[in-house]
């Protein structure tokens, strides 16, 4: 099993764009195989800041995440209101960083 912690800063005032297409790309990651939770988090303390965790039963399922067209449709639709993104995997003996 792994994790995946990805931290998103949007531009101010930005998100009430991102909730629809987010909420479309959530729905459908979690129906893919090998998802285990997928969840989006907006900090309390910086409203640009969003987190999504996730939990995936194998490396293979979340590269097969990587190539869905929801997953494609998420990223277009979110690239003009972000200023960073920053990508952690957490495997049980190390950590990738994107």
């Amino acid at each position: 099993m792994i994790y995946v912690v990805a931290t998103l800063t949007i531009k101010p005032g930005t998100l009430d764009h991102l909730r629809e297409p987010a909420a479309a790309c959530i729905a459908e990651t979690r129906k893919e195989a090998g998802c285990i939770s997928y969840e989006l988090f907006a900090s309390l303390a910086d409203p640009e800041r969003l987190v999504f965790i996730e939990k995936w039963e194998t490396r293979e399922a979340l590269t097969a995440h990587s190539k869905q067209p929801h997953l494609k449709a998420w990223r277009d639709a979110s690239g003009p209101h972000l200023v960073s993104r920053s990508i952690e995997i957490v495997h049980p003996e190390k950590v990738e960083e994107f």
